[in-house]
């Protein structure tokens, strides 16, 4: 068991929503033992040649926490806090998550500890292909599959394709998230933010909200949050507020996303962006909205801000963005919060669409990417609604109690616990 505190790590974050809830269903402790543990971590060394001749050396990591429901799934990110710790946590939601949206996946994650911007694009080449060939041995089609996360995208999974095929033959489901050209499904790139403003559809329809009446503020501009606040843009929701590494920007009439893309390619950031004011990045969180969309990195709410949140909803399109104490808060105050299992399971639900294709050597169009993924996050969407009302409990609650009964079936079938 974990105890509620300001001081836990991810993991034990996300131990604590776990045990939280198996009390609840009455798990008893073996199960929780099998079900709450991961089945393999490994820490692989992975030396690389710098352009200018020297040799430096990080540490990957890969973290198959359970792989009752299907092959193990998950991307891999490389950015300096993906320790051993925040890896087993990011497995351990993919667990849940892909149990919650029922694809048939266990759940995996992998890191490497790595600022990517001190490496040119030949290094971040050679770290990649490094950490590939030495995770290959538990990766497989039916064992493992990679995909992109935090700083690594579609290029990232070719080369790690290539990787993999040269030392085992052309495969590409091995990894999913790649270019279209290469076997990569159409509408991946924007499929955690798609799946993210479907949940947003959803939320406002249940609370007979309409787009045009609700503020939005998204915290990151990177593949998710540019993708939610285009197509939230789209749907009529109004975008006021968006941040990235370099700055934030706030305009309360609303920013046009297509000329903030326009900024952003040219000026590499959303700072300085003649539609809006610059503001600090942490004054987002507090902005007077609606919605509030964190989508960068994890526990940027917690015990030292969550009571200076405004927003009436928080969706949480990143992984692991609101810490158990701020969670905590956040309820007593009234702000709804839509968990990360559910708001951010576009990404491996189209995932999955990739995985199936490639298997059946056989492409789907966009428009056939875009309506499967909408059944299931809506779907998803009302299994944990219609939970949290039965229960009378939150909609955290509500999907990991989904994700958690659903795993500890398979498990019992299997002949796991």
């Amino acid at each position: 068991m974990v105890e509620l505190s300001t001081d836990l790590s991810p993991y034990e974050a996300v131990q604590y929503f776990f045990h939280d809830v198996a009390d609840q269903l009455g798990i008893d402790d073996q199960t929780r033992a099998v079900l709450n543990g991961t089945y393999r971590e490994i820490r692989v060394q992975l030396p690389v040649r710098r352009d200018d001749g020297g040799l430096e050396t990080y540490y990957g990591y890969r973290v198959q926490h359970n792989g009752a429901r299907g092959p193990y799934k998950g991307g891999v990110r490389f950015h300096p806090t993906a320790d051993l710790d925040e890896v087993r946590a990011l497995a351990s939601l993919m667990t849940w998550k892909t149990a919650l949206v029922d694809v048939p996946f266990g759940g995996a994650k992998g890191g490497v500890q790595v600022d990517p911007s001190t490496l040119s694009r030949a290094e971040h080449e050679r770290l990649t292909r490094r950490y590939m060939s030495q995770v290959s041995y538990i990766i497989g089609k039916k064992r493992d599959i990679m995909a992109p996360d935090m700083n690594t995208n579609a290029q990232t999974m070719a080369w790690m394709m290539d990787a993999w095929g040269r030392a085992h033959g052309h495969e590409p489901a091995i990894v999913t998230g790649k270019p279209v050209p290469l076997g990569g499904s159409k509408g991946r790139e924007a499929a955690t933010g798609r799946g993210t403003v479907m949940v947003l559809d959803e939320a406002a329809k249940q609370h007979d909200w309409t787009p045009e009446d609700l503020t939005v503020a998204i915290q990151g501009y990177g593949n998710v949050g540019s993708w939610t606040a285009r197509l939230a843009a789209e749907r009529g929701y109004r975008v006021l507020a968006v941040s990235d590494v370099d700055g934030a920007i706030h305009a309360p009439d609303g920013i046009s996303t297509d000329m903030l893309d326009k900024h952003v390619k040219e000026a590499g950031t959303v700072a300085g962006f003649e539609g809006a004011e610059d503001i600090e990045g942490d004054a987002l969180l507090e902005l007077d909205v609606d919605v509030l969309i964190p989508a960068a990195l994890g526990e940027v709410i917690n015990h030292t801000n969550a009571d200076e949140i405004r927003a009436r909803m928080i969706i949480e399109a990143a992984n692991n963005p609101v810490t158990p104490v701020a969670d905590r808060i956040l309820t007593d105050s009234g702000v709804i919060v839509i968990p990360d299992i559910l708001a951010n399971a576009g990404g491996v639900t189209v995932s999955y669409f990739e995985w199936t294709q490639n298997i059946q050597e056989f492409q789907w169009s966009e428009e056939e990417v875009n309506e499967q993924l909408s059944r299931y996050m809506r779907t998803a969407y009302r299994k944990v609604r219609e939970r949290a009302e039965d229960l009378e409990t939150t909609m955290r609650r509500a999907a990991f109690a989904i994700g958690i009964s659903e795993v500890a079936e398979v498990a019992r079938l299997r002949g796991y616990v």
